[in-house]
This record gives C-alpha cells, sequence and structure tokens, in this order.
C-alpha cells in the first residue's frame, strides 16, 4: 500500500469544519462569513476526440494544470483535508481536487499525475453502478466506470471517496424513497466496500434545493459538493469550479482570482 497522498487525514464530523454562520429560516446553513474554498470539479481524465459534455481533459493537460498549481505555491487536496486545514486555521494555500463519477481512467490516468505533483482528490463514485458506464449521458461516448476493486484500490492509495448517489439522478425531482436511497443507502454502501467513514457527497448534475440539502446533512456527511448552489451555499453545498480541455494557465489564474470575488459571501441569508 502506498503512503497516502493527503498529508492531512479526513475531517472528523466533530471537527469544527462548519464555516457557516447563523442558519436560515429553513434550518439549513447560513451562508459562509468568509470566503468559500477554492474546489476544482473535474470528471474523465484520457481521450477527449469525441466530448460533447466537455467532461474530460488529457493527461497532458492535466499535468500542466497540477504544475501550475505548483508554481504558484499551492497543493491540490481532498475536500476533506481541505476542510479540516481551514478548521485549524491553516489551508491559505490549498485548494480542493474533486472528480466526479467514478471513472476507470481516474486509476489509471489522474492519480499517477496527481502522486506526481503530492497532490490529494476526492473520488466521488457511483455504488449503484460498480463496473458499469456513464448511461445517464445521453449522447455519449460510453465511458467505463471503476469497479468496487478499483475504488478500493484508489482509496488505499491515500484517495478520499466521497458519494454521488447511487445511480446518478437528479434528486431535486427525487421521491422521499428514490432519496434516501441516493443520499443514505449509497453512504451506507460505500462504507462496507471501503471500510471507512464516507464524510463527502456530491450533487449528481450540480443540482440541488434545500430539501437535498436536508437529506444528505440528516445523512450523516460532513460536507458536500454543489456547482454554484446560490444561497444554499454552506458546508453541504460547497460551490466548485469547472476545470476542462481549455483551461491553460492563463484560465486557471483568471478562475482562481475570480473565484475569490465572486464566492465571498454578503452576508446573512
Amino acid at each position: 500500500m502506498a503512503a497516502p497522498v493527503d498529508s492531512v487525514g479526513p475531517a472528523d464530523p466533530a471537527d469544527p469544519v462548519d464555516f457557516a454562520g447563523s442558519s436560515g429560516a429553513d434550518g439549513l446553513p447560513a451562508a459562509p462569513p468568509g470566503p468559500v474554498p477554492w474546489v476544482a470539479m473535474y470528471h474523465s481524465v484520457g481521450d477527449r476526440s469525441d466530448d460533447p459534455y466537455r467532461i474530460t481533459v488529457t493527461p497532458e493537460r492535466l499535468e500542466a494544470q497540477l504544475a501550475w498549481l505548483h508554481r504558484r505555491g499551492l497543493r491540490g487536496v481532498s475536500v476533506a483535508a481541505l476542510l479540516a486545514a481551514r478548521a485549524r486555521g491553516d489551508g491559505r494555500r490549498l485548494v480542493g481536487l474533486t472528480f466526479d463519477d467514478g471513472y476507470a481512467d481516474f486509476v489509471t490516468e489522474a492519480l499517477p499525475l496527481l502522486r506526481r505533483w503530492n497532490c490529494g482528490a476526492t473520488l466521488f463514485v457511483l455504488p449503484g453502478r460498480l463496473g458499469g458506464e456513464n448511461a445517464w449521458d445521453p449522447l455519449g461516448p460510453r465511458k467505463p466506470l471503476l469497479t468496487a476493486a478499483g475504488i478500493r484500490y484508489a482509496a488505499a492509495e491515500g484517495v478520499e471517496i466521497g458519494s454521488h448517489g447511487l445511480t446518478h439522478v437528479d434528486l431535486t425531482r427525487a421521491d422521499d424513497a428514490v432519496l434516501r436511497a441516493e443520499v443514505a443507502g449509497s453512504r451506507e454502501r460505500l462504507a462496507e466496500l471501503t471500510g471507512t467513514r464516507i464524510d463527502g457527497f456530491c450533487y449528481p448534475y450540480g443540482t440541488v434545493d434545500a430539501r437535498a440539502v436536508r437529506a444528505v446533512r440528516e445523512a450523516g456527511y460532513a460536507y458536500a459538493c454543489a456547482i454554484d448552489p446560490g444561497p444554499l451555499t454552506g458546508p453541504h453545498a460547497l460551490p466548485r469550479v469547472h476545470i476542462g480541455q481549455n483551461d491553460t494557465a492563463w484560465r486557471l489564474g483568471l478562475k482562481y482570482r475570480l473565484h475569490r470575488l465572486r464566492r465571498r459571501p454578503v452576508g446573512g441569508r
């Protein structure tokens, strides 16, 4: 087993990682009082000759992006490590790296580059589609997903494993039974698969509402990632920045600066 990629272990639910202010009228966390962490969102790493959804970056581009972080004194880590560091008053030079869907190419293409640049990451997987493919993307191409063995391998290499739901459905359109299965059920299955506590959740398609946030929080997750959750922004609806093939050094710098400006909360809800 290789040494963990992150130098900081997973956050404990008892740790003060809840950077939110007072609660809103619906009981959910209010907007955090300070800047929201910079968390990058990736999906697949590999061949992008057919990429209608722009979810793939080549290994060469990913390495260039990790090198960009290194040149600026930044280091990519898992979301759990990032939040734990911030709870201690550290983490100013850390950014979160997340990979959605659990594509098999994470192990073959992304993981070696993360280790080369001493970066950690969070991998959000679908325990209801182990060894399957991205059938939720109607335009294709079909991409294989990690098997149970592949997920366990990534976890053994120090990658934080989080849930992306069971099967990749829009939680804002799910009935109560499906919502419970996708949120709480997926956490239970991943904990059994990996033998570790599952702290992180990622909303499929990035779609989120107060009902989904509440379900995630009540299922025991320490945090959850969205894309642009607006007024729901908080530890269970963290915004992320999409990183794609076109994100050269100039574009990355711009996204990093704009995030620090646009993601700064303006007060309560």
